[in-house]
């Protein structure tokens, strides 16, 4: 077995592919290494604009003091507790019109969404007047909405209760949470027949936009001019509609659903990161280099490919290919996906995949017609390198589908290497080789060119 040229020639082979796997392993550091700049330009916009935003609110919240008396030593002493009590509006309702705009660093984008926000807020006024009581002491009310980062606040308007107008002041002005707005509420606002609150603001953000459903009936309506949103979060809108010059979407919850009224005890620090949310993400359509990395996956199976095509024609013709060229077009095979990262960043991953293939198949195509000394053979392996790249940017594009495909690509190669080879007789190439008479080389020139 070690003396069959055959032996040898796949060990060869196998070495080169072996050898090969070496540059598409710092290719694909390579690729990692550029995602990473590129989420350092995101992580750049959060900490130059604002970062990912979470409404919550509007609530009320009121400080109590209780007074209670107990016996210590046979005596009456008075005792205070004092805490936080909050309520949550019985309908709340929150439209906002969303801007998304580009910003680039370099060769990298990111995005950077505004948003006009409308907030509409009903709270029962029953409970709040019962709280006046001979042993409560109510402390001054005031409206709280908490963001997920006060950078991102641009124009506030004044809030609207039960027609009158009211100051909004910086800060949430509640324990454990820092970032937000606040509005005194007056005392004598909690004996209306209702409470209705209403105000206008400005939020600007990065990457999410949440909206907590604190009201026992919660809706958010949300327009926005980017076609390409994340819907992945705690609850999915009702209705949607995605077109390409943007989207709009409907959230609507209730405390049957959410259990956000169990959430707000007395004095209990609120933790608005762990409450469930109406959410989108401003996500990007198309990352080059998820799709850079997953095409390096398959470039094991287009080299072996290629490989098993040059082994075929050497076989059937008595062609010999020698193991250098065997890895310099391998290596042609491995720029073609440098290429594709280089060009990726500035004209998009579809474009670069075209170029790319292009260019690649145009230099092998050009090789091979010196190697094969022939012009057609040089074309036909030409076209098969464009149809391979045709079938890998197909198997990148179709996710659900990717499987099917790649078996399917497999199943035919396999099938074409039985079928021209099912004549060959493989034990007889492991004897010596004879030179073939002087007849057979007048015969066929292009056959035996290399036994001259």
């Amino acid at each position: 077995m070690f003396k069959s040229a055959l032996f040898w020639k796949v060990m060869t082979l196998l070495g080169c592919m072996v050898v090969l796997l070496i540059p598409l392993n710092m290719l694909s550091s390579l690729v990692n290494e550029r995602s990473s700049y590129r989420d350092d330009v995101e992580q750049s916009l959060r900490q130059s604009a604002s970062g990912p935003q979470t409404i919550t609110g509007p609530l009320i919240a009121i400080p109590i003091t209780e007074l209670t008396t107990v016996m210590e030593d046979n005596k009456e002493i008075k005792k205070e507790r004092r805490f936080i009590r909050y309520y949550l509006p019985e309908n709340l309702n929150i439209v906002g019109k969303q801007t998304v705009e580009p910003r680039h660093i370099g060769i990298y984008e990111g995005q950077i969404w505004r948003t006009a926000i409308t907030l509409d807020a009903t709270f029962n006024r029953q409970l709040l007047s019962n709280e006046v009581g001979p042993d409560t002491l109510i402390g001054t009310p005031y409206v709280v909405l908490a963001v997920g980062d006060s950078r991102g606040i641009g124009k506030v308007g004044e809030l609207d209760i039960n027609g009158e107008s009211y100051p909004i002041e910086p800060g949430s002005n509640l324990p454990g949470v820092g970032q937000g707005l606040h509005a005194i509420l007056p005392v004598k606002r909690l004996q209306d027949e209702k409470l209705t609150l209403r105000f206008n603001l400005d939020l600007m953000g990065t990457k999410q936009l949440a909206v907590v459903p604190v009201g026992r009936n919660s809706q958010f309506n949300l327009t926005s001019n980017w076609p390409h949103p994340g819907f992945m979060g705690d609850f999915l809108p009702q209705q949607r509609t995605v077109t390409e010059s943007g989207f709009s979407a409907n959230w609507q919850s209730t405390w049957f659903a959410n259990n956000l009224n169990t959430s707000f005890y007395d004095g209990q620090l609120i933790d608005v990161d762990r409450l469930p949310a109406f959410s989108v993400t401003v996500a990007n359509p198309v990352d080059q280099y998820q799709l850079t990395d997953r095409a390096v996956k398959y470039a094991i199976l287009l080299i072996g490919l290629t490989f098993m095509s040059f082994f075929l024609l050497e076989t059937l013709t008595g062609l010999r290919v020698h193991p250098m060229q065997y890895l310099l077009v391998g290596l042609s095979l491995v720029m073609f996906y440098l290429v594709l990262l280089a060009v990726s960043e500035h004209i998009g991953f579809n474009g670069a995949w075209l170029l790319a293939s292009l260019v690649c198949a145009g230099i092998n195509g050009f090789y091979l017609k010196a190697v094969l000394n022939s012009g057609k053979a040089s074309a036909m392996f030409t076209l098969g390198l464009l149809m391979l790249d045709a079938v890998l940017w197909q198997l990148l594009q179709s996710e659900d589908s990717a499987l099917l495909l790649g078996t399917g690509v497999l199943f035919v190669a396999l099938s074409a290497i039985m079928l021209l080879t099912r004549n060959i007789d493989w034990y007889g190439m492991r004897r010596k080789v004879q030179m073939p008479e002087n007849g057979e080389i007048q015969k066929d020139p292009e056959r035996f060119r290399l036994w001259k």
